[in-house]
């Protein structure tokens, strides 16, 4: 009851920070800690920042209706991060337009306090591009080059295909067809061939595409 009345007398930022402390606490001791929307974080917008791997793309017309979703209801959903420790950050795994559309809308941004609602996990590069992947495929939105290009990030950073195929929920023929869009084109686009830039795994990538695709140039 002290501590409620202690609450009471305080406003704005330094109420938000002590509720912040009260809810970590609760987390802590809570039976249900596994779950990261046990613990909804109210952080500074400046302290989240998005990721450079997102294949997922939203059209003006479904980010006007994001806008006025969250205007009207406010935000339903966190946004979904990892922690950046060495850059004091908070990256962004899923959410990237809830993100944008507070950021972009000073309205928006100033009922929340120049704050953001988000989860944190604790995921790898590879195991967060596909927290990143299956969040967009549940709702059934995806870009076929960004979903290229992470595949090919994701076999660069020494995944199998069968870790992205169960990973991703991908069957094997969709994985081959992301596969021979990108080839190797793309990391050596518009810039001379040399083959000291190879690592073991470019080469033993490169050694099965020209086995699954033998009439294929690799540029």
């Amino acid at each position: 009851m002290d501590k409620l009345k202690y609450l009471k007398k305080l406003e704005g930022e330094e109420l938000l920070l002590e509720i912040e402390k009260i809810q970590q606490h609760l987390f802590e001791i809570s039976p249900l800690k596994s779950q990261p929307v046990s613990r909804i974080r109210w952080v500074p917008i400046e302290q989240v920042t998005s990721n450079d791997y997102n294949p997922n793309s939203v059209a003006t017309n479904e980010m006007r209706l994001l806008y006025t979703s969250i205007l009207h209801d406010g935000y339903t959903q966190p946004v979904v991060t990892v922690r950046d420790d060495e850059n004091d950050r908070y990256v962004i795994v899923d959410g990237f337009h809830r993100y944008l559309t507070c950021k972009s809308n000073e309205d928006i941004l100033n009922r929340n306090m120049g704050r953001l609602p988000i989860v944190v996990i604790e995921k790898d590069i590879n195991d967060r591009m596909a927290s990143t992947v299956r969040h967009n495929r549940a709702r059934g939105k995806h870009s076929i080059n960004g979903m290229s290009s992470m595949v090919f990030e994701m076999l660069e950073n020494g995944w199998e295909d069968a870790d992205i195929c169960n990973e991703l929920g991908m069957e094997s023929e969709e994985l081959i067809r992301l596969k021979h869009i990108t080839g190797f084109s793309k990391l050596f686009k518009d810039v001379e061939y040399k083959k000291s830039w190879e690592t073991k795994n470019q080469l033993l990538i490169k050694k099965q595409f020209k086995n699954e695709y033998p009439k294929e140039k690799i540029i």
